[in-house]
């Protein structure tokens, strides 16, 4: 690594390497490319030097020292004014959506954008917490169960109901799928429409018997629900409940899921319930809370947590996709950066694919665009 002496300029003067870039009009990942490894923009390197030598003599470094500024330094004498630290879960939360360039696709070589959505079973990576779950959903789907997956955005939790919908369809499973339409849902109606238990109802007679016209009164709208549950599993069939933005729930219908759930005929249940949610879900589902307490007692909770030791395989996975080796593109600092920007304040990771896909999308963008052959450190940490 070719650290310049410029770096030890800004640090000696007190100025970060993010003052400077908003100075040069340059991005930060830019700034620290030609701090660190002395690779400059092609098209304009000559401009930025008379540019940053403008700004070392406005704020008083000597032009003796300024002579020696894009001269190679030791790194081990260079100050660490730019400390990489963890980013909180809110901050990757508001980080901006990025997508693949053109430009970043034809400088890496990439077959196709490594980080787009799953297009079948075999594109799905499953850690040992993801496979866990896959397989209790299948479970609940074929047997029977009341099961909720909670994870944060963007921890994979969508990917896994596909998955489950695809594993249905390819193997031939006879299992009929209920899935209430949850736009614009919120756990009151202030905020937006409750998904109430009617509406359930009214989905399973959608699923089960779309040309029967659904009763009015609760009492045989429920009862109706119940026949026709008890005739399709009499049939051969299965029945699986699955609500997205399950955290969007209120309290009441939670309940009442319980009873959904309890609709038997003999001693089969004729009705599996998987509910998929952000952490929210765990929040309302917390059996310290004497109001969910019967549903927590039959529901099983299972989370989907971080990548975190399964980065580098997840990487590489993902990078196979796209017809390329993980070392083709980044080298082992540019992956141990990732794990600390992701790290999140504290103890707390937020190393989920979307965060992954945002950080490392801009991060092929705009090296690309420097030039840089392969991702390294100091990019990962300045976008």
């Amino acid at each position: 690594m070719k650290v310049l002496n410029l770096k030890a300029l800004l640090g000696n003067a007190g100025i970060k390497q993010s003052v400077l870039a908003r100075e040069l009009n340059l991005s930060p990942a830019a700034v620290s490319q030609i701090i660190n490894h002395d690779q400059w923009p092609t098209k304009s390197a000559d401009q930025i030097k008379v540019k940053i030598m403008g700004f070392l003599r406005q704020n008083g470094v000597g032009e003796a020292e300024m002579s020696a500024a894009f001269e190679a330094a030791d790194p081990t004498e260079m100050p660490n004014n730019d400390q990489a630290t963890g980013i909180s879960l809110e901050d990757i939360m508001l980080l901006k959506k990025h997508r693949l360039t053109q430009a970043a696709r034809r400088a890496f070589n990439l077959s196709r954008d490594p980080f787009a959505e799953v297009r079948s079973q075999e594109e799905v990576y499953l850690t040992p917490d993801a496979r866990y779950v896959r397989e209790a959903m299948r479970a609940t789907a074929r047997h029977g169960g009341f099961l909720a997956v909670v994870g944060e955005s963007g921890a994979g939790k969508s990917t896994l109901r596909r998955d489950l919908a695809e594993w249905i369809v390819r193997e031939h499973q006879q299992i009929i799928t209920i899935e209430p339409y949850v736009l614009g849902m919120e756990d009151n109606d202030i905020k937006g429409k409750t998904l109430k238990s009617s509406h359930i109802a009214e989905a399973i007679m959608a699923a089960l018997a779309p040309r029967e016209n659904v009763k009015r009164s609760p009492e045989a709208k429920f009862r109706q629900v119940h026949e026709a549950l008890r005739q399709s599993y009499r049939a051969g069939n299965r029945h699986l409940l699955v609500i997205e933005e399950a955290h969007g729930l209120p309290i009441p219908t939670l309940k009442h899921l319980k009873r959904f759930f309890e609709l038997e005929d003999g001693f089969s249940k004729l009705l599996g319930i998987v509910l998929v949610g952000q952490t929210e879900l765990a929040e309302k589902l917390d059996e310290r809370n004497p109001s969910v307490r019967e549903v927590v007692q039959r529901c099983e909770l299972v989370h989907l947590r971080p990548l975190d030791l399964e980065l580098e395989n997840y990487l590489n996975h993902r990078m196979s996709l796209a017809n390329k080796t993980l070392s083709d593109v980044m080298d082992d600092g540019a992956i141990d950066a990732l794990r600390v920007k992701l790290s999140g304040r504290g103890n707390y990771s937020v190393l989920y694919p979307l965060a992954v896909h945002n950080v490392l999308t801009a991060a092929f963008n705009e090296a690309a665009e420097l030039g840089i052959p392969r991702l390294n450190a100091d990019l990962i940490r300045e976008v």
